[in-house]
């Protein structure tokens, strides 16, 4: 997914960390009680969904009972597709770029989960076969179940949400002043996957050098810039793809990133897709 010398800028901000509560309160949410809810149960050898999935709007629970954090994904079946097939995919060398997934549907949530931490985001789901995917923290899938989202007679509709941030090729559109406690959706408008992770800086300096570093791949003194780890607003999803989840992250000046690549090998943070945003009170 990452270059080589992305996956250090990553790891630079991990060895800065400031501790587990930081990360672990970074994507929860306020439960939508209006809403109708689907659980997400993560194992280190299993992944269950409960609750009755239906179309509409609807807020995702998700609870990782194993010891590492992990990615809570749902991934829609094109019509005609299999789990079985999909399963295939991603065994397969071509699963090192997730936009191959296109052929078999879409990616069309991705929230982390961190043990001892439940998480939770709202999202809208089509009717369809869906295939609900654990994966470890910069690892492919390993714990997939398949399930049916059946048609609702009538379709929930999300909160309206206080701020939109949109990813395009490449770019973020949007707010660069979000606040805590702010419901924001975060969407995925480009033609390719995307992610939306944030760099907790230092200082507005800090955040500033960090962003350049990104943009360049100039890394060299970017360790000490790092305030703590990364935040996960979304991870890798397909176009069209939307959750939304209310900011729990600590205020302060962040980097915005998407560190997916192009089929040259050119990671999204080198052709623009790096900003410096700011989480405010």
């Amino acid at each position: 997914m990452h270059k080589r010398s992305h996956r250090r800028i990553a790891a630079l901000a991990l060895l800065s960390l400031l501790g587990a509560a930081l990360l672990a309160s970074a994507g929860t949410t306020e439960a939508s009680s209006s809403l109708p809810r689907i659980s997400l149960q993560i194992s280190p050898s299993a992944i269950s969904v409960g609750g009755t999935p239906q179309s509409g709007g609807v807020n995702v629970l998700i609870s990782d009972s194993g010891k590492k954090p992990v990615q809570a994904i749902l991934f829609r079946l094109n019509q005609g597709s299999s789990a079985s097939e999909l399963q295939a995919f991603l065994k397969s060398k071509k699963s090192k770029d997730p936009n191959e997934a296109s052929r078999f549907g879409s990616i069309v949530f991705d929230v982390e989960a961190f043990p001892g931490h439940p998480s939770e985001a709202e999202t809208d789901l089509a009717p369809g076969n869906y295939v609900a995917l654990g994966a470890p923290n910069n690892g492919p899938p390993k714990l997939q179940t398949a399930f049916t989202v059946a048609a609702a007679a009538a379709p929930a509709a999300l909160p309206k949400p206080q701020a939109t941030i949109r990813s395009i090729d490449f770019d973020f559109h949007g707010p660069q002043t979000l606040h805590e406690g702010e419901l924001v959706r975060f969407v995925n408008q480009g033609f390719l996957v995307h992610m939306d992770l944030a760099f907790p800086a230092k200082s507005k300096a800090a955040a500033k050098r960090l962003a350049h570093g990104m943009l360049t791949g100039r890394q060299k003194g970017l360790g000490k810039l790092f305030a703590g780890p990364p935040v996960s607003f979304q991870g890798p999803v397909s176009h069209g793809a939307y959750q939304q989840e209310r900011i729990r992250a600590k205020p302060g000046w962040y980097v915005q990133v998407c560190f997916m690549e192009t089929q040259e090998g050119e990671a999204h943070t080198q052709l623009g897709m790096e900003r410096v945003i700011r989480i405010a009170k």
